[in-house]
C-alpha cells in the first residue's frame, strides 16, 4: 500500500480557513479548541437559517497572505482567498517558508465540489455589454473571469504564490474531492514522483442557491407520489434547525463555506528537514454503491463496507481500528450504522465514531482534508472529540457517538475517516501514527 518504493507518507502540516466563534479558524490549536469542546460555530440569520460563514475580511486576508499582488487580490473569489489562507497556515504549521524555494517542486492539488463558487464571475461576464461598459469595470470583469475560468483556479493561485514547478491539478467529485486528492498525493509520494504535496479542499456553498434548490424540492414533494419525476425523501432536510449527527433529531443539514489544507511528505524528506509529523496516510479507497439512480445512496451500507475492505486490504485488520471519524451531516446515520454492523458485528459496541460537522457546517470538498487533520489531532492528544450538537443519541446506533461537549480518552494507533458524495460515492481513508 506504500508503493513500489515502500516510502511512508506523513502528514506534516495542517491549516484551515473555517467558521469560528469570533474570527476564522486557521490553526491546529484553533481547530482543537472548537472540536474538543463540541462548539458550534454556525450563525443564525434573520430568516432563522443556520449557516457556517467564515467572515474573512479583506484586511484579514491581507494580513494572513501579504504577498499577493493587488491586481489579483482585488479580484480573487472567496474560494481563492479561503484556499490561500488555509495553505499559508499549513505551511507555517509544517515549518515551510512559502516565500522561498521550500515548495518549488511540490505538487499543488486542489479539491472542489458542491455548487460552482465561480458562478457570480461567469454571470457578470455574460451580462456585460462591451459597447456600454466603462474601462475600469471591463478590466475588473476580465481579470475576475480569467482567474475563475476553470475549477483549477485555486490550485493555480496557490502554485503561483509558492512558484511551484510540480504537478498542479484539481479534482471535483463533490464532498469526497479532497479525500481523493489526498490519495493522489500519497500515491505520487510513495512512487517517488514528488517528495511533498499540498492538498487543499475548498468550497463556498452558496446559501442563496442552496435555499432555492431545496425550495424546488419542497414544491415537488407536494405532488402526489405517482406524479413525482424521481423518488425523494419523506421530509426535506431543514436549514432552520441545528444539524445533529447521530442524534434522534438529526434530520437537518446546515451548510457552510471553508477550506482545509494538509501537507504530505515522504518520511525521508520530512526527516531531512527535522519536520514534526502529525501521522501517516496509509491507504484510501473510493467506490460507488452501484445504484441505477444517479442521486440516491444505498442505505444498506454495502458500498461503504466495500470501501473499508478495499482500504484495509490484506495488510490491516479492523481490530486495529477503535475509532472512526464519520461523515454524517445529520442524514447519514442509517447508512453508517448498517455498514458498521456488517463490519464490526457485536464488537461495534466498543467502537467510538464521531462527526464534527456540527462545528462548522457541511462545507463540501474540505471534508476529506478536515477529517484527516482532525483525526490525527485526536490521535496525538489521545482523546476523541465529541459529536457536536449530539445530545440525545439514536437508540439503535451500533457505535458510541461520544455525545455531549467533552472528549473521551482513547489511546489509538489507527483510525478510519469517511466522506460521501451525493449519488452513492463513498470514501474511506486509513490513518496511523507517524511512528
Amino acid at each position: 500500500m506504500t508503493g513500489a518504493s515502500g516510502r511512508d507518507v506523513l502528514v506534516t502540516g495542517m491549516g484551515f480557513c473555517l467558521p469560528g466563534e469570533n474570527e476564522p479558524v486557521t490553526t491546529a490549536d484553533d481547530m482543537w479548541r472548537v472540536a474538543s469542546t463540541g462548539r458550534c460555530c454556525l450563525t443564525r440569520n434573520d430568516e432563522g437559517v443556520y449557516y457556517g460563514t467564515v467572515g474573512l475580511t479583506a484586511g484579514m486576508f491581507e494580513q494572513l497572505v501579504p504577498d499577493v499582488p493587488g491586481v489579483f487580490a482585488e479580484h480573487f473569489t472567496d474560494a481563492h482567498r479561503l484556499g490561500l489562507v488555509a495553505m499559508v497556515a499549513a505551511c507555517e504549521d509544517a515549518g515551510l517558508d512559502f516565500r522561498t524555494d521550500d515548495l518549488t517542486e511540490a505538487g499543488i492539488l486542489a479539491a472542489r465540489g458542491g455548487v460552482d463558487a465561480n458562478i457570480g464571475s461567469y454571470l457578470a461576464m455574460l451580462r456585460s455589454d462591451s459597447e456600454t461598459i466603462d474601462l475600469a469595470a471591463a478590466a475588473g470583469i476580465f481579470v475576475e473571469t480569467a482567474l475563475s475560468l476553470t475549477p483549477s483556479d485555486v490550485a493555480l493561485a496557490q502554485s503561483a504564490l509558492v512558484r511551484s514547478t510540480g504537478p498542479c491539478f484539481t479534482v471535483s467529485c463533490g464532498c469526497s474531492s479532497s479525500s481523493v486528492q489526498i490519495n493522489n498525493a500519497r500515491r505520487m509520494i510513495a512512487a517517488g514522483e514528488v517528495e511533498i504535496a499540498v492538498v487543499t479542499g475548498v468550497d463556498t456553498l452558496s446559501f442563496d442557491l442552496l435555499q432555492r434548490l431545496f425550495g424546488l424540492v419542497e414544491v415537488v414533494q407536494q405532488l402526489d407520489a405517482a406524479d413525482r419525476p424521481m423518488p425523494l425523501p419523506d421530509e426535506v432536510l431543514s436549514f432552520k434547525r441545528l444539524m445533529r449527527p447521530y442524534d434522534r433529531r438529526a434530520h437537518c443539514v446546515n451548510y457552510g463555506e471553508g477550506a482545509a489544507t494538509v501537507i504530505l511528505e515522504s518520511r525521508e524528506h520530512a526527516e531531512r528537514r527535522s519536520a514534526r509529523p502529525h501521522g501517516r496516510v496509509l491507504a484510501q479507497a473510493v467506490v460507488r454503491d452501484g445504484l441505477a439512480h444517479p442521486l440516491a445512496s444505498d442505505d444498506s451500507g454495502a458500498g461503504l463496507v466495500s470501501a473499508v475492505r478495499k482500504c484495509l486490504g490484506q495488510q490491516w485488520d479492523l481490530k486495529q481500528v477503535p475509532y472512526i471519524h464519520g461523515g454524517s451531516d445529520g442524514g447519514m446515520a442509517t447508512l453508517e450504522s448498517n455498514a458498521i454492523r456488517t463490519l464490526y458485528g457485536p464488537a461495534a459496541a466498543d467502537l467510538l465514531m464521531t462527526s464534527q460537522e456540527g462545528c462548522f457546517g457541511h462545507n463540501g470538498a474540505p471534508t476529506g482534508s478536515l477529517g484527516v487533520a482532525l483525526t490525527l489531532l485526536m490521535m496525538q492528544h489521545g482523546e476523541v472529540c465529541p459529536t457536536a450538537n449530539c445530545e440525545e443519541p439514536l437508540e439503535d446506533l451500533p457505535f458510541d457517538p461520544v455525545p455531549g461537549v467533552t472528549t473521551r480518552k482513547l489511546d489509538f494507533d489507527h483510525a478510519l475517516t469517511f466522506t460521501y458524495q451525493l449519488g452513492g460515492l463513498q470514501s474511506s481513508i486509513l490513518l496511523g501514527r507517524a511512528d
